[in-house]
């Protein structure tokens, strides 16, 4: 019996874990996740490590040969992060190498607080890429507009990129320019363009959250009747511009060098809104090409009760434009909530960095403590 992950996979939908810790390496959890349930391929942000890195004890005996080793809380951070993404692209090696490397990637982002800094960005993508030295790593990079240089310069050197926090179709269009743009300098630069993937993080809950709050505010049937709807159709119509760029003759003389799509990842596919269904954001993005990054609880309950039943994206465009442009006669602004997306996204990914490091300080603090009293 073909299990409703399986049939995501056989859609076309690379399944990937919106999640890593020490725990799930060492316990054997990831691996089953693998074997079981069609994953084959991790992401992580800065929330994710934070809750991995001060739940439990796992990172306990790390720590303590940061701490004699007189670490400070930056490098730390830097090693107990690359650490796990290592070993995670080890796991999903066997993975990358069936699929030429399309799937089996893991990615870790650049400090969130250089988001805005085009050259740190650069800098710090370089340094976790050689730190990691995994051939399967993803570096992530804020699709800010400082950023779009970055995500350029750096697939101009060869690194492989996941571009994230997508919001707004414009601003998903200037990041397959970038993508372009750096393959056009990584081939002028003497790098194999078949060696180089990019994916490119759209983010979907989130839409709905926001447009729902102020749905909500206007509190008309009309607009009651339009929740929980925008996700789906801003999706969509990302997949759209995917299938239209990709198509392009500029995209031709660089998959004629080797080049492959950057393809679309389906990012933030937790379902917030307790009535609506808990594998919408997964049932309702089926496409060929994609990736779709879940949390586990999404996971599972796409496993248990997900109802794949083919493409559900292409042929849905004029009903999506359709939904955007009611929003629109209703007073939605969709380019100020797109706005307040990434400008808050980009605040709870440093909000958690910052907790990251204050935390991680104080575990530093305490094993040298122990230390001194084991002496």
């Amino acid at each position: 019996m073909t299990t409703p992950t399986q049939a995501l996979s056989d859609a076309g939908v690379s399944i990937w874990l919106d999640d890593l810790s020490r725990a799930r390496l060492t316990d054997g959890s990831l691996k089953a996740l693998i074997e079981e349930k069609n994953v084959v391929g991790v992401t992580t942000n800065p929330t994710i490590f934070h809750l991995a890195i001060t739940k439990g004890h796992g990172y306990d005996a790390t720590l303590a040969s940061l701490a004699a080793e007189g670490a400070d809380v930056e490098r730390a951070v830097f090693e107990l992060t690359t650490a796990d993404v290592a070993d995670a692209c080890d796991l999903f090696a066997p993975v990358a190498e069936a699929t030429g490397g399309v799937d089996g990637r893991v990615s870790i982002e650049v400090d969130p607080r250089l988001a805005w800094d085009t050259a740190a960005t650069i800098a710090e993508a370089k340094k976790l890429h050689a730190k990691v030295a995994k051939s399967n790593v993803h570096i992530k990079i804020p699709a800010t507009v400082e950023g779009l240089e970055a995500i350029s310069e750096t697939l101009a050197s060869g690194i492989s990129v996941n571009v994230t926090l997508i919001f707004s179709l414009e601003r998903y269009r200037q990041v397959i320019n970038a993508f372009m743009t750096g393959l056009e300098k990584a081939k002028a630069n003497g790098h194999d363009l078949s060696q180089i993937h990019s994916v490119a993080s759209f983010f979907v809950s989130r839409v709905d959250t926001e447009i729902d709050k102020r749905l909500e505010k206007i509190g008309t049937d009309e607009a009651k009747a339009l929740k929980g709807k925008a996700g789906l159709a801003n999706a969509r119509l990302a997949y759209q511009v995917y299938e239209e760029e990709f198509s392009s003759e500029r995209f031709k003389l660089l998959a004629d060098a080797g080049a492959r799509p950057q393809r679309p990842l389906w990012a933030s596919t937790g379902v917030k809104d307790p009535s609506l269904p808990d594998t919408l954001y997964v049932t309702g993005l089926v496409a060929p090409d994609v990736v779709n990054t879940m949390p586990e609880k999404t996971l599972e309950a796409t496993f248990d009760h997900g109802e794949v039943t083919g493409d559900t994206v292409t042929g849905t465009y004029a009903e999506a434009n359709a939904h955007l442009d009611a929003l629109a006669g209703l007073g939605v602004d969709y380019n100020d909530v797109v706005a307040v997306l990434e400008s808050e996204g980009l605040d709870k990914f440093v909000a958690s960095w910052n907790e990251l490091l204050a935390d991680t300080e104080g575990a530093l603090a305490s094993a040298k403590t122990a230390d001194a009293k084991g002496a």
